[in-house]
């Protein structure tokens, strides 16, 4: 069987882990493209593209941006399959038409998300139940979908997976281990206090990882779902057409 090969829009500013939980999480050759320093492809001869999360918002005046969110729309148009995760959702969110904005409460921590009765059967959230476990950092959320998405789940905190056509964006991490998810926490006592984050750490356990781990096997769905499309046997979404 042919390997499939994606490109990583590596948006995470030289943090190792993220190439670390991406190239353990997918099975695909990964061509990894460091857009913060204005790498990006010279083509789209990929089976698949996933945008990584990031300390950046989509709206921030970086010129390194909006070049970005432009491949991600090429991409869409040319029905490649694209999966973007917490700061690749909004990307995608973005380059769709979509709005994405700050928020009034930061979300850290391991937190349930909802599927909503209409997504049951998407191709992405295969696997997973009704409610799920996932890990979230992210000040900044989806508040306007774009006009052909279609909503997949979401907590009290906003929008956390749609699909528009070949298209997955999840708000959530499903590719943190529980050494990413401590750094992560750790990382946010300037912004948050150490009461919330320590809080937070306390609910990094075992336990809870476990629980998230769930959420990995989208990246099995995506994959399988990238091969059927590249074996031409995947038409996309009637719904989100």
């Amino acid at each position: 069987m042919t390997r499939l090969r994606f490109v990583l829009l590596n948006a995470a500013h030289g943090d190792e882990s993220t190439t670390r939980n991406f190239r353990r999480e997918l099975d695909a050759d990964l061509v990894e493209f460091h857009v913060t320093d204005g790498e990006l492809p010279d083509h789209y001869e990929f089976d698949g593209v996933v945008i990584t999360g990031s300390r950046a918002s989509v709206y921030w005046d970086k010129a390194w941006i909006p070049p970005v969110v432009d491949y991600v729309r090429e991409a869409h148009e040319r029905d490649i399959p694209i999966l973007g995760v917490c700061y690749g959702h909004q990307v995608l969110a973005e380059a769709l038409g979509g709005r994405v904005a700050g928020m009034d409460e930061f979300e850290l921590g391991y937190n349930e998300v909802q599927r909503r009765p209409e997504a049951s059967d998407d191709e992405l959230l295969d696997g997973l139940g009704e409610e799920f476990t996932v890990f979230t950092t992210h000040g900044d959320a989806v508040v306007d979908l774009p006009a052909e998405a279609e909503l997949l789940a979401e907590n009290e905190f906003g929008v956390h997976a749609f699909r528009a056509g070949h298209a997955w964006g999840v708000q959530f991490h499903p590719e943190y281990d529980i050494a990413t998810a401590r750094d992560v926490a750790d990382g946010k006592r300037e912004d948050l206090g150490d009461e919330r984050v320590d809080a937070v750490l306390d609910d990094v356990t075992p336990a809870n990882y476990e629980r998230a781990c769930a959420a990995k096997r989208l990246f099995e769905n995506f994959t399988q779902y990238a091969r059927r499309v590249a074996a031409g046997t995947e038409q996309g979404s009637e719904a989100s057409a």
